[in-house]
This record gives structure tokens, C-alpha cells and sequence, in this order.
């Protein structure tokens, strides 16, 4: 699909979309406890349609509604199981502990570049367990469980590996503990994690802030809830806000552990000169920064975890914003964009099937104008993206595409 965005200003109040990272959590700790769950506010992107697929495969109940899940019976031991992540890392990495937990054999399928990007955590811990793994071009299969123990894990990855062992080790026969190697990058998600496991009944300690202590043998308790509006994909919408736009988001929770909700600090820091602004804690958000970066240029540092996302986000942005004027250069953890007059892209640009580099991009557009190809990525966590742009009084077509 190409989106062509037209010179807009942006106006109106627009609800924060669902957030795709709370509701994963009460997705899959709902499916984990005995009784009926019901999840409101849930929006079916297709990285959450991947979740609900590999917890039904895994033996759970689910109804799902307009708006909201009912998960009726939870997931059960099976001989084996087949589970397509299609392209959601997050799934992938918080799913695989359970697997193992749940299934004999396991095989887990999805894009290649879902299967390309890295499992080196879990393929120590692998190692240590005697867990046979076979990776394939698309696909991954296992064979073993996860014991409990201690398990040390480099604070510089992803924290879905993390949450990963913290949603497994619960049901565990035995006591586990889990030390972070600082520095522990990206802390906020797993937060948010031992906040929806709380919230579901589980029991986790943490300790000097890089350890926590996962006591086994526990129960999920079955919870009503609603998913919490997210930050990350309403920097998206607030950053019209910073290019002249007068919009309004609510439910938006100042309160929540969601890293990315730090979006309106790292915005007032980009209205100033030449400012050196840390992602690594909040990595979703370099997209969308590094687009407004224009203005009065930035360094943006700890960006090495954006090289393993949907695109390497870091080239991406470089060959898109060229297309505006805009100058950029990458280092191996950092990236310099340059203070910069822009233009309408004379050439169509590349969402690289990057949901957020797809977003950011169109944030540009309005100011230049432009066309996208490749927009309905935006349906791996917003669907309605264009829809609530088209809300704001932004101009945009859609055009479906052979």
C-alpha cells in the first residue's frame, strides 16, 4: 500500500491507541491462569493477532470481541505445537520460556527477518539445559525445558528475554534468580512486566535493581483489566505538536511504566540546539526523533539495539531523511542528524516494512508532502494509524498496490 501525505497542520483531541506492550503482558498472564480473564480494551494489530495465535496453539480459550478478549480456559501441557509469531519479535521472545514449559517439541515459525534477528540469550540458556534447538531459515524448532536456577543475562539486549523468563519461571518445580550485567538497558519494559504479573497474582522480589528472585510452584490468578493507552505510539501523533499542530492526547497514564512515556522530555530537548539524547532505554522512540531532529540537529546515543528492530532503523532513517535534505551520519552506537532545511522527497520513500519508520516518515510528509511506499506495515501495532491522521485534519490518500 503507498500513502500519499499532503502539506497538513493537525488539529483535534484523539484517545491514546491500546498499547501493544501492556497488552501482551495481560494477554499472556491471563492465558496462564485457571478461571475466565477478560482483557479490555485490546486493539488487534498484527503483532497482537500473533500472540493470541501462539497462546491458542498452546491450548487457550480465547473469544475474541470488538474491543476487548475473554480468555475462557488457559493453556494446557501438550506432546507439541506449532506457533507462527509472523513478525513479532515480542512474541517470539516472551512465548519461547513458555513453550518449552508447556510442549514436548515446539516449532515456531514467522518471517525471515523475524528468525534473522538475535536469540543469542535464550541459546546459552539452551546450552546450559540441554534443550536441542534447530534453527531454519523460517522457522525454529525445540525440544526440552527450562530448569529452574540462577540465570545471568547481559543488560545491553533486548528485555523481552527477560520477561520472557520471568512470565516461564513462576511454574517452575523450584526457585529461580535472575541477574542483569549492567548496564540494564531498557528496564522500564521489564517493569512493566513484573507490574502485569503482580497485577495477575505472581510474586516476583527485585533486588539492588538488576536482580529478582522468582519463587516457583506459583498460580495465576485470574484478573479483569484494561490495557493502558500507549506511549510510544502517541509520541507518533504529539510529535505533530513540535511541527506546528494543536493536538490533544488522552488516556495517557503519567503514572505508567511504559519507558517511551520520557517522549515529551526528549522532545523539549530537541527544540534546542545540538543535543545528546540517550535511546537506549527507549528505543521505539530514534525513529520519530530522529526525524525532528532537523530542526536543531541532535546526537542520539545508545542506538546499537535499533539495528536489530523490523529494519535497522539506523540506516533506514539515513536513506529516508536524505530524501527530504536532510543530513545524518551513523556511528556504531550513535546517530548525528544535522541541522537541515527540507524538501518534498523527489522520489517515493521506503517504509522498509517498519512500522515506525513508516510513522515517522509520515510525520515529515506533513510539512513536505510526500508518498510512502509500503504503509500498511503501520498494521503490525496501529491499524487505524492513517484513520486518526485523517482525524487530525491531515490529508492523506491510500493506494493499494499489486
Amino acid at each position: 500500500m503507498k500513502a500519499e501525505i499532503f502539506p497538513s497542520v493537525a488539529h483535534g483531541t484523539l484517545t491514546a491507541p491500546p498499547s501493544k506492550s501492556d497488552a501482551h503482558r495481560a494477554l499472556i498472564c491471563a492465558c496462564l491462569a485457571d478461571g475466565i480473564s477478560t482483557i479490555e480494551n485490546i486493539d488487534y494489530s498484527q503483532d497482537i493477532l500473533a500472540t493470541l495465535d501462539c497462546l491458542e496453539a498452546l491450548g487457550a480459550e480465547i473469544e475474541r470481541g470488538s474491543g476487548f478478549v475473554k480468555v475462557l480456559s488457559p493453556v494446557r501441557k501438550t506432546d507439541s505445537a506449532v506457533l507462527n509469531c509472523r513478525e513479532s519479535g515480542s512474541t517470539l521472545r516472551f512465548i519461547i520460556p513458555l513453550a518449552l514449559f508447556y510442549c514436548g517439541e515446539c516449532t515456531f515459525t514467522g518471517s525471515e527477518k523475524l528468525m534473522s534477528r538475535p536469540l543469542s540469550v535464550y541459546s546459552d540458556l539452551f546450552n546450559q539445559n540441554g534443550i536441542i534447538c534447530n534453527p531454519e531459515k523460517d522457522r525454529l524448532k525445540l525440544k526440552g525445558t527450562i530448569s529452574p536456577g540462577r540465570f545471568i543475562i547481559p543488560g545491553n539486549i533486548s528485555s523481552q528475554f527477560i520477561s520472557g523468563l520471568l512470565f516461564a519461571l513462576p511454574l517452575a518445580n523450584g526457585n529461580s534468580e535472575i541477574e542483569i550485567i549492567r548496564p540494564f538497558e531498557s528496564r522500564p519494559y521489564v517493569d512493566m512486566t513484573v507490574s502485569a504479573l503482580r497485577r495477575f497474582g505472581i510474586k516476583i522480589d527485585c533486588h539492588n535493581d538488576n536482580r529478582f528472585t522468582v519463587c516457583g510452584s506459583q498460580s495465576y490468578r485470574h484478573t479483569d483489566c484494561s490495557v493502558e493507552g500507549d506511549w510510544s505510539n502517541s509520541a507518533f501523533f504529539d510529535a505533530l505538536n513540535y511541527l506546528g499542530g494543536n493536538i490533544n492526547m488522552e488516556g495517557l497514564d503519567p503514572e505508567s511504566a511504559q519507558g517511551d512515556k520520557v517522549y515529551k522530555t526528549v522532545f523539549e530537548k530537541l527544540s534546542q540546539k545540538n543535543q545528546v539524547i540517550d535511546l537506549s532505554n527507549c528505543p521505539d522512540l530514534g525513529p520519530i526523533c530522529m526525524a525532528l531532529a532537523y530542526k536543531n540537529g541532535a546526537l542520539f546515543t545508545g542506538t546499537d539495539r535499533l539495528k536489530a528492530k523490523e529494519s535497522d532503523r539506523c540506516s533506514s532513517m539515513s536513506e529516508e531523511l536524505a530524501k527530504f535534505g536532510i543530513k545524518s551520519k551513523e556511528g556504531s552506537n550513535s546517530f548525528k542528524v544535522y541541522p537541515s532545511e527540507i524538501h518534498r522527497p523527489c522520489e517515493a520513500l521506503n517504509g522498509h516494512n517498519d512500522h515506525r519508520i513508516v510513522m515517522a516518515l509520515s510525520v515529515l510528509c506533513t510539512i513536505t508532502g510526500g508518498i510512502i511506499d509500503g504503509a500498511q506495515a503501520v498494521s503490525k501495532s496501529l491499524p487505524d494509524y492513517f484513520k486518526m491522521l485523517k482525524r487530525l485534519g491531515i490529508k492523506v490518500n491510500l493506494y493499494e498496490t499489486a
